[in-house]
C-alpha cells in the first residue's frame, strides 16, 4: 500500500511526482491549476472501478468543448492509472484534474489509500446540516468550487458528515454528494442546479428496480418524508438520520435505504470493471 498520498503530473514524456505538502485531497487542488476534476475508489485490491469511463468524460468531454486538448489521451491515462494502482497495493482513493486556466490541458493524479468509512456509519447513518447556496456552474466539476466552499467545509466536524446545499428551503445536493429522499413510495432528487454524480446514475436505475417511483424535484427540508440518504462514487449510499435539528423516521436508517445500499453492494461487485 501507498504510504501517503501522492500527486503527478502526467505528460507523454511520462509521470513525473510532485511535491506537494498536503492532508487531504482538497488541500492538493489548492495547490494546483484550476480545472475540471473528478474523484473515486478502487476496488477488488486497486484492479477495479466503477463507472471510469463516466469519470473520465467528466474531463475529456467538457476539454472538447472548450477546445483544449488534454496533455494525454484517454487511453494512455488508463494505462497510468492501471499501473499506479497496482504498485499502489490494497485500495486507492483517487482524484484526476485538467486545467483549464493557468495550465490548460495538463493532467494530474493523485492517489491516497483508502479508508472506508466504519460499519458503524452505514448501519446508524449520519448528521447533517443545511446552508442556503448553490454551485455557480453545477454541471462541471471544477476546483473553482473547492476553494469558493471552503468557509462552508469548516461545518463539517466530527457530528456533521456533510452540508446539504439549499435554495429558498429546498435541497438541491450535498456538497460532495448527491442527496435524496423517500416519501411514500417515491425516491425524490432534483435534477436541475446539481452535479449529476456518476453514482446517481447508478442509484436511480437500482430505484426503480427495486419499485420506486423516481420524482425529479428538489425536496423542502420541511417535507415530512421518512428518510434520506446521500451517494458519492467513494462513500457509496450514506444514510441521514437527522437533517440540522430534525431527526428522520426512527433516528435509524430506513428500509428502503438498506435494501438500496444492498443493491448497490451487488452492483458493484458484478459491475466494477478492470481499470
Amino acid at each position: 500500500m501507498i504510504p501517503a498520498m501522492k500527486t503527478y503530473q502526467i505528460s507523454p514524456d511520462g509521470a513525473r511526482e510532485l511535491a506537494l505538502t498536503a492532508r487531504n485531497l482538497d488541500e492538493v487542488s489548492h495547490q494546483l491549476p484550476q480545472g475540471l476534476y473528478t474523484t473515486f475508489r478502487t476496488y477488488s485490491n486497486g484492479t477495479r472501478v466503477l463507472g471510469l469511463q463516466a469519470h473520465l468524460d467528466r474531463l475529456y468531454q467538457p476539454a472538447a468543448v472548450q477546445e483544449i486538448t488534454p496533455a494525454v489521451s484517454e487511453v494512455e491515462l488508463r494505462r497510468f492509472l492501471a499501473e499506479t494502482c497496482r504498485r499502489a497495493g490494497g485500495e486507492s482513493r483517487l482524484r484526476l484534474t485538467l486545467g483549464v486556466s493557468d495550465s490548460p490541458g495538463a493532467v494530474f493524479v493523485t492517489i491516497q489509500p483508502f479508508t472506508p468509512l466504519s460499519a458503524e456509519t452505514y448501519q446508524g447513518g449520519v448528521h447533517v446540516v443545511s446552508a442556503e447556496t448553490a454551485r455557480k456552474s453545477p454541471r462541471l466539476k471544477s476546483t473553482a468550487f473547492i476553494e469558493s466552499s471552503a468557509d462552508l467545509r469548516k461545518l463539517v466536524r466530527d457530528d456533521v458528515f456533510e452540508v446539504l446545499l439549499c435554495r429558498n428551503g429546498s435541497v438541491l445536493e450535498g456538497m460532495t454528494s448527491n442527496f435524496y429522499v423517500i416519501q411514500a413510495g417515491a425516491l425524490i432528487t432534483s435534477r436541475s442546479g446539481i452535479l449529476l454524480g456518476v453514482t446517481r446514475r447508478t442509484l436511480i436505475r437500482l430505484a426503480r428496480k427495486a419499485g420506486l417511483e423516481v420524482e425529479y424535484r428538489a425536496p423542502d427540508l420541511d417535507e415530512p418524508f421518512s428518510e434520506a440518504f446521500l451517494t458519492s462514487s467513494s462513500r457509496g449510499i450514506v444514510p441521514i438520520v437527522a437533517i440540522d435539528e430534525k431527526s428522520l423516521g426512527n433516528g435509524v436508517p430506513g428500509v428502503w435505504t438498506k435494501t438500496l445500499m444492498s443493491a448497490y453492494d451487488a452492483y458493484v461487485e458484478k459491475y466494477s470493471q478492470k481499470i
